[in-house]
């Protein structure tokens, strides 16, 4: 399918925030309770080990997304393991909900731009379901800041734009109706915007519809690093990768440490 950049709830500014934090809450229940990014660890392995620190900056992280999960896959490997929780509308009580689970997370108060993160936010950036959020030439501008730094980046992406996923993203009500009792902290206003007066599962169901239809394919961010300035001074793997019958598509890339060149499609 074409790729269509249709508007997002989440993206608005006029949108409530508690509503989207709800909506972020929902994916990160399901993210931790499913292992979502399981596949991934071995990248993300790799991202941090290139990136000389044991600090990750995460980005547009909404409600956490499935850290809490990936958290206890990295520890046995970075002891001093330490996530940064960042995004442009943070989700505070889901961040501290997380410290208070595990103190290695660390979060923003403050709005944080991917397309321009401060230089004070050192360590391997990743972004989890977010980078379809931004056009073209913002998704560019978020992999040129990070080369321009120097910094390893790390984009993860749990679906495709394909058919099949726009009719899962049809059953997403549902889960959010089967899980809203689970999802902590527990809050009557949840409950209300759930069941009562249902805005909660109408909205995850158009920005679910509407962020398939914007996820990028592999080859569309193979052509993205081709454009970078500096891009050729970094090392990119793009793929996917599948565990346990979840897809995540992938790209990684790190400065190089030599002078030679590759460029992998898995």
């Amino acid at each position: 399918m074409k790729r269509r950049h249709l508007f997002e709830l989440e993206d608005q500014h006029w949108f409530p925030a508690f509503i989207r934090n709800f909506g972020t809450d929902f994916l990160q229940f399901i993210s931790n309770k499913a292992d979502f990014y399981q596949a991934v660890v071995p990248i993300i392995k790799k991202g941090i080990e290139e990136s000389g620190s044991e600090t990750v900056i995460d980005l547009a992280s909404g409600g956490g997304g499935g850290w809490q999960r990936l958290s206890e896959h990295l520890k046995p490997s970075f002891p001093n393991l330490k996530i940064i929780l960042t995004d442009y509308f943070p989700n505070i009580s889901a961040f501290q909900e997380m410290q208070k689970r595990d103190a290695i997370f660390q979060y923003e108060t403050q709005s944080v731009n991917a397309l321009a993160v401060p230089p004070t936010l050192k360590g391997f950036r990743t972004q989890f379901l977010s980078f379809h959020h931004f056009k073209e030439a913002d998704a560019l501008q978020i992999l040129q800041n990070a080369v321009n730094n120097k910094v390893p980046i790390g984009i993860f992406e749990g679906q495709e734009r394909t058919i099949g996923n726009l009719i899962k993203n049809l059953f997403s009500p549902i889960f959010i109706l089967l899980t809203t009792p689970f999802i902590r902290p527990f809050k009557l206003s949840r409950i209300l915007f759930t069941y009562f007066i249902p805005i909660v599962p109408l909205f995850i169901l158009w920005d679910g519809v509407v962020s398939v239809l914007r996820t990028y394919t592999p080859e569309e961010m193979k052509a993205m690093t081709q454009q970078l300035e500096g891009g050729d001074q970094y090392h990119w793997e793009i793929g996917t990768t599948k565990e346990k019958g979840i897809l995540v598509q992938y790209l990684l890339g790190y400065p190089k440490n030599d002078t030679s060149y590759y460029f992998c499609i898995l």
